[in-house]
């Protein structure tokens, strides 16, 4: 993987991970059509763009971020739990799903990876259905997000593990059929991400390692690298604040046409 190449994929990682249209399906199909279908598998490159657009959801949401540490440790008069500390155990109870995927079902999920863009593009088409219903449904507003929304919200964020199946917007289109407030989903949806990426990356870290530093960089040089974690942090700025105005405006239909419109053109190319 060349430079030109990793910026490319690295600003397609940063503008996907938040805009709902699967950062997995685009990166599959990116590597396609660029003659690098084994640039995904390249550890050091996938674990560099997405600590690069977990650094980008902590730069724009920084006040969120502060506001939870700041009362995390922070004793209410009364005993009960304050709005920080329930925050972040509805972020746990959301994890919980994803980390038994990522426990039991790794193996099966890398093997979905690599079967193909026909999975893509049909997960694509899941996404648009997803969205449009969110658009379409329009249930009682709650002011906050409860531990069983966050539960529920957690079940979506580990289907979309799927190629093709869009994580922000399955977790922001769940959390809106669910009636949850749109500006408060948003941000969730991008904060409950940062706890499973980070682990997954650790892993990812600890499996390079042991083959030695040619394993650790695999085709990739030290400069294609850092080109693609300068260019998925910076694109990944720009879509996470560009992402939560469009949550609030409710314009998450057009994204659904364009999920379907690729979906279905990746699959009606197949068959051709």
């Amino acid at each position: 993987m060349n430079e030109i190449s990793a910026f490319i994929l690295g600003v397609i990682q940063g503008l996907t991970e938040y805009l709902p249209v699967s950062s997995s399906g685009h990166l599959a199909i990116a590597s396609h059509f660029l003659g690098l279908e084994d640039g995904e598998s390249n550890l050091a490159f996938t674990v560099a763009v997405h600590v690069a657009t977990v650094l980008s959801t902590l730069v724009i949401l920084w006040k969120e971020v502060r506001w939870i540490f700041k009362g995390l440790f922070h004793k209410s008069s009364e005993g009960m739990m304050n709005d920080e500390q329930r925050y972040v155990l509805n972020i746990i109870i959301s994890m919980i799903p994803v980390g038994i995927v990522g426990v039991f079902f790794k193996d099966y999920v890398e093997e979905i990876f690599g079967s193909g863009l026909a999975i893509v593009g049909a997960m694509l088409l899941c996404t648009a259905l997803l969205l449009t219903l969110s658009y379409y449904l329009r249930p009682r507003q709650k002011k906050d997000i409860s531990m069983k929304d966050a539960l529920v919200i957690g079940l979506a964020q580990a289907l979309a593990v799927m190629p093709g199946l869009s994580r922000s917007g399955s977790t922001i289109a769940t959390g809106l059929i669910l009636g949850n407030d749109k500006a408060k989903l948003a941000q969730f949806s991008f904060l409950m991400v940062i706890p499973p990426i980070l682990g997954e990356a650790l892993l990812d870290i600890v499996k390079m390692t042991k083959g030695g530093i040619d394993s650790v960089f695999g085709s990739i040089s030290v400069s294609a690298l850092v080109v693609g974690f300068v260019a998925a942090f910076i694109s990944g700025c720009l879509a996470c604040k560009w992402m939560i105005n469009i949550v609030r405006k409710g314009k998450l239909i057009y994204f659904a046409i364009y999920c379907a419109i690729v979906g279905a053109t990746l699959l009606l190319g197949l068959c051709i």
